[in-house]
């Protein structure tokens, strides 16, 4: 009995893992179909910026002028039957407020991917900025460093001033030798009495 039991939840362990989809960790996962469309929103960003920098030309008021200007008078002075919009213009008044609903949010669109491009760079400032500050802090440091080694090194003005002293010296003393053989010379003619003898009596 045991055994059959257990051969029975063997066989509902294999049905419950066929009927269940295996999961792979080391595949992507199947993208499920979407209801809504997609789009590349890089694109649309870049359309967006092209339409808003279009509206805020003179060609465009230009254009916009002209259009209200013939659509008017088309409507106004063209026999009744060729007509199409007539006074009080319902339907251009539909196509500028169609126009401004669809502009306002398409400028909106490209001046917050202006104010993300901005802040990119300025933060790309930022980080320039404080390399060139550590730069000048660690450059500062390594003249500062140069200075205080010269300070140290031997100039040539030191070196002249060092060897004129010597040289000084040298024949201030080789004076002061002349004098001194000169009165040696004159003391070993005339010894004084008991120069040169010692306390230790002569073997």
């Amino acid at each position: 009995m045991a055994e059959r039991t257990q051969e029975r939840d063997r066989d509902r362990d294999r049905e419950r893992e066929r009927a269940l989809p295996r999961i792979r960790l080391d595949q992507p996962r199947v993208r499920r179909p979407r209801l809504l469309p997609e789009y590349d929103p890089e694109a649309f960003g870049r359309l967006s910026e092209r339409i808003a920098r279009f509206l805020g030309t003179g060609r465009f008021l230009v254009w916009m002028t002209l259009t209200v200007v013939v659509w008017i008078g088309w409507n106004v002075f063209v026999p009744s039957s060729l007509r199409f919009d007539e006074y009080p213009f319902i339907f251009l008044t539909l196509a500028l407020s169609l126009q401004a609903s669809y502009a306002a949010p398409l400028i909106l669109l490209a001046q917050n991917r202006q104010d993300d491009r901005d802040r990119v760079n300025l933060e790309q400032d930022r980080k320039q900025n404080e390399r060139s500050i550590a730069d000048t802090e660690y450059l500062t440091r390594e003249i500062a460093a140069l200075r205080m080694g010269l300070g140290e090194v031997a100039t040539r003005d030191w070196m002249r001033s060092e060897l004129q002293d010597l040289l000084k010296d040298l024949e201030s003393r080789d004076g002061e030798r002349r004098d001194g053989r000169r009165q040696g010379e004159r003391r070993d003619l005339f010894p004084p009495e008991g120069h040169g003898r010692s306390d230790v009596p002569d073997r």
